[in-house]
């Protein structure tokens, strides 16, 4: 297959894009700050039978970012694709935020991701060659209350990536960027998100496997497209905005609260990862099993693109002979 670097690889959704390309064929070099869970990582990665590296990072140092893709492309060869995934937040009202843990949040979730940007793309466009994945959220185009820093940060990376999308086609870049719009995911993220209020945290409903979002970037990887939105609550909340906005806001300022704090879920919070790393190998999964979906129609639908195509074809193909019955009679 080739090289496929992972940022926040060693953990939540990056663990599991980590396996889900392993899997495919790929060798796979994994971005993280925790040397100690790069390192298992990395042997998950050589247990399947490909080649893996770790550089332990943070996102936000772009001279660190850069030389960790010379590391990369020493040791395991070019880069064909990067995907950019960081994310951190803290979770309460936006006056409680201290202005330090706002402009962090912004620097991981948004300055991440342009430092890895930058990385890629600049040894891609030589080559003319290579695929940029940037892992994103129903939040990039409808904020949230208790996460305005991150619903901020998200919004940026997806205007960020509509723009240098746009550079490249005036380029005639063979270079490919793509984003993926994720759903609620089961992951460690709301166990160690810093939460300023009295109730954990928990994922907006329907919840999603990771694995499911680690299928879908593969699907991306394999068949490049500029977007993908996965899941049902995403494909509401995005169309859902854009047709009311007014109407969203005041859903959310109905129900966005209760939805985003836990009532039964009673397992230990994780120290906040805001600054440093947490030190245990969380893997993929956060404290949802059992309340998360691994399936739905529309990430059937996404994933089997030929097929839903056809079937939506042949639906309206029967619509209109059946509309055409009903007139000659």
């Amino acid at each position: 297959m080739g090289v496929a670097v992972v940022m926040c690889g060693s953990a939540g959704l990056g663990r599991a894009i980590v396996r889900q390309l392993a899997d495919d064929g790929w060798d796979v070099a994994v971005l993280a700050r925790d040397a100690a869970r790069l390192a298992t990582t990395v042997r998950e990665i050589e247990e399947r039978g490909r080649r893996g590296v770790s550089v332990s990072v943070d996102v936000v140092d772009h001279e660190g970012m850069d030389a960790a893709a010379d590391r990369i492309e020493r040791e395991l060869g070019p880069i064909d694709v990067w995907i950019n995934g960081p994310i951190t937040a803290v979770h309460g009202e936006f006056l409680d935020i201290d202005p330090a843990d706002f402009e962090r949040v912004t620097d991981v979730t948004y300055h991440g991701l342009v430092n890895g940007t930058r990385a890629a793309l600049s040894r891609m466009v030589p080559r003319d060659r290579g695929h940029v994945v940037q892992i994103s959220s129903a939040l990039a185009h409808r904020g949230l209350p208790l996460l305005s820093a991150y619903s901020a940060a998200k919004g940026a990376s997806r205007i960020f990536t509509e723009s240098v999308r746009s550079e490249l086609l005036h380029q005639g870049s063979r270079v490919r960027i793509s984003q993926v719009d994720m759903p609620s995911l089961n992951t460690p993220f709301y166990s160690w998100v810093k939460s300023l209020r009295p109730r954990r945290s928990r994922p907006v409903p329907i919840v999603f496997e990771p694995e499911v979002g680690a299928r879908v970037v593969s699907a991306v990887v394999r068949h490049p497209r500029p977007r993908t939105w996965v899941g049902e609550p995403t494909l509401v909340a995005i169309i859902g905005n854009r047709i009311s906005g007014g109407l969203l806001d005041r859903l959310a300022a109905t129900f966005g609260y209760a939805v985003q704090e836990a009532r039964s879920e009673h397992a230990p919070m994780l120290p906040p990862n805001l600054y440093d790393p947490v030190p245990a190998d969380v893997g993929a999964h956060g404290d949802f099993d059992g309340k998360s979906v691994t399936w739905s129609p529309q990430v059937w639908a996404v994933l089997h693109r030929r097929a839903a195509m056809a079937g939506l074809a042949l639906a309206g193909a029967a619509a209109v002979a059946a509309a055409l019955r009903r007139r000659s009679r």
